[in-house]
Formats: C-alpha cells, structure tokens, sequence
C-alpha cells in the first residue's frame, strides 16, 4: 500500500490522503519515489469539483508537477536520478500525437498525468515510462519541481516565435502581465533570451515578486498604481504579449497592448460565463493593418521540457538567490489544503525529504 491524494472530480470537498495499492512496476517502465508535487490553478479546480476527469470514472490521484527520483538502475536512468515526466500523453490516433505532439492533439482524446484519464505523482511511489522522464541536473536540486510550469512557458514561447518568425519579426520587448510562478518563470526565461521585459501585476512595487522580477532585469509595474493601458503608451507597444492572469477581461485587453506584427500568448485560463468587452478599432482595424495575432497555449511537449530544464539551470546560475525564492510553501501531503489556499509564490507538496 502506499499513500495518496485522492479526489473524485466533478465532487467539491472529496479530496483526501488515503492509502491505495502500490502502483505496479510494468516491464519497460522506471519506479520513482516523488520528492515534491508542485500545486498549480488546475489542482486546485479538480479539488473544488470544476474539472478533471478519473481513470475509469472513479477517484483520481492528483498531482502532475513531479520532482522525483528513480529508485532502480535501468532504461537509462540509475538509482538516484532526479526526474520530472511529461503530463499530457498521446490520444493514439491524430496526425499532432502521431507527430510527438500531444501538446497540439487534435482529437481531445488525449490523457494527461494528474489532470484527465491518468492517475498523477501525489503518492510516495509511482512508475514511469523512461520515454516521459527528462532528467534534473542534480544541480538544480529541489528546484527542479518548477520544470513542469517552466515547460509551459518555454512552449508558450517557442509558438510565439514560430508565429512572429512568419514575416521579418523581432521579439526585442515583451510584457508578462501576472506574477504567479506562470508569469515569473516566463519572465526569467525571456530575460535570458535578452528580451527587455515589463512584468505588470496587482501586488505592490516592494512586494517579493517585483523583487524578483527585478533580479531578473526586467522592470516590475504594479497595475495597482499604473494602469496596463498606459505601459503600451509608455513603451511604444511590445512585441510579446504573456497573459498569466487568468483573466478574461485582461486576455483581451492584450491585443491592443501590441505594436506593429506583435503576438500576444494566452496562459491563464478563466472558465467564468461572462462578456468580455474590446475596442472595435483595435479588433477591426489595428490587429488587420498591423499584423497582430492572439493565440492560446497550453502544456508542452518534450522538446519544451528540455529546454525548460536548460533554461532552469542557466536560470540558477545567473540568479541563484532569486529562482530558489520561487517556492514559497512547503508542506507534507495530509496538510495539502494550505498549499491550495496559497496564493503567490509556488507552493509544493513534500512527500520525501531525502
């Protein structure tokens, strides 16, 4: 037996620690020990009975931001490693997963660790198949939990530029507006590409994120004093825009945050009914005679995955102190609802200390 977080989606208030039976270990697969789940928007919506979907139509373990470590030499991998896994896996049958692309599945069918059809890494084992395992420097340590959100970012960013590189496009000045662990991730990983970054947020100037936007070199604006309107003024526009509020107001507010040919990436998600107000010019005139895109991104391929880990250990090189502030809680699996009522910083599920 081996104990788990459990919920029944579709139910609010069923989500628990309980003991289940210990995941069997296939042939071909690699048994792992998770050492740290991160919590994210979407674990908290599957507990509160909004979303996600169990094998079976039973309960599902949740828990898809794995840190782990590979408890038996094989496929690769020996005794010790750490790891992370991919969340969203192939449906099978389109012409995206055919093409080692689950983030782009055509069909929906598509399963996903923690989330859909799949149990997730909240339980103190789990096994894995080595082709969905990327492996943590174990430089980066108990960081590498955020290789999962970083993932995002780095795909978000990735079709951006797959987008902006169409035509002649340079991507020299972007704005992250929200500075939960999506936003702030995507701030430090554009900064290390050079871009010259604004990160626009509710909390005040002083506030920890702001500090840390400003280790990274990008300029922190508190919306609460500046509104996100007089950014475009002041900057002339930018050439990428990163929603990570959740908002759908705010998603589409960013179209005409962009200058000429810019791209603007939707990362939050707001599943509210609600009418959403834009300005006619900019949608009739300006996205037209300008060139300018929206679009949505969401999860990440392998590819995606690597180069986010990259990205982390450059990250801690450069800025050690400001990336290891990322996580703000820590707590043991049975205390999971204070890591679902922490806003901010990332918080993390601990179900190993070694």
């Amino acid at each position: 037996m081996t104990l788990a977080l459990l919920t029944r989606p579709g139910q609010a208030g069923t989500t628990r620690v309980a003991e289940i039976g210990a995941d069997d270990v296939h042939p071909g697969e690699v048994p792992l020990r998770p050492l740290e789940i991160g919590v994210c928007g979407t674990d908290r919506e599957i507990s509160e009975g909004l979303f996600g979907i169990a094998p079976g139509g039973g309960e599902l373990v949740l828990g898809h931001e794995l840190l782990g470590v590979v408890e038996r030499d094989g496929h690769g991998f020996a005794r010790g490693d750490l790891v992370t896994a991919t969340v969203r896996r192939s449906c099978g049958h389109c012409a995206a997963c055919g093409a080692g692309s689950p983030d782009s599945c055509l069909t929906g069918d598509y399963s996903e660790r923690g989330i859909t059809r799949l149990h997730g890494f909240a339980r103190e084992l789990v096994s894995e198949d080595p082709e969905q395992l990327i492996a943590i420097p174990a430089s980066l340590g108990r960081i590498g939990v955020l290789a999962e959100p970083a993932s995002v970012c780095a795909r978000a960013i990735r079709h951006a530029r797959a987008i902006g590189g169409r035509h002649p496009w340079q991507l020299e000045r972007s704005l992250v507006i929200g500075a939960g662990a999506v936003g702030m991730l995507a701030t430090f990983l554009l900064r290390l590409e050079g871009v010259d970054v604004w990160t626009a947020a509710l909390e005040p100037a002083g506030e920890l994120r702001a500090q840390l936007a400003a280790a990274s070199g990008a300029r922190y604006v508190s919306t609460a004093e500046t509104p996100i309107a007089e950014l475009r003024a002041e900057a002339g526009g930018f050439d990428l825009v990163i929603e990570a509020t959740g908002n759908a107001q705010v998603m589409a507010d960013t179209l005409g945050l962009l200058r000429r040919s810019g791209v603007a990436c939707l990362l939050g998600i707001d599943p509210r009914q609600q009418t959403v107000g834009i300005d006619g010019t900019v949608l009739g005139l300006d996205a037209i005679l300008e060139n300018r895109v929206l679009f949505g991104s969401v999860n990440a391929q392998r590819r995606d995955w690597v180069a986010a880990v990259d990205a982390l250990a450059e990250a801690r090189r450069r800025w050690p102190d400001a990336l290891a502030a990322f996580v703000g809680l820590r707590v043991p699996l049975d205390r999971f609802q204070e890591a679902f009522d922490h806003r901010g910083s990332k918080a993390t599920l601990v179900l190993s200390e070694t």
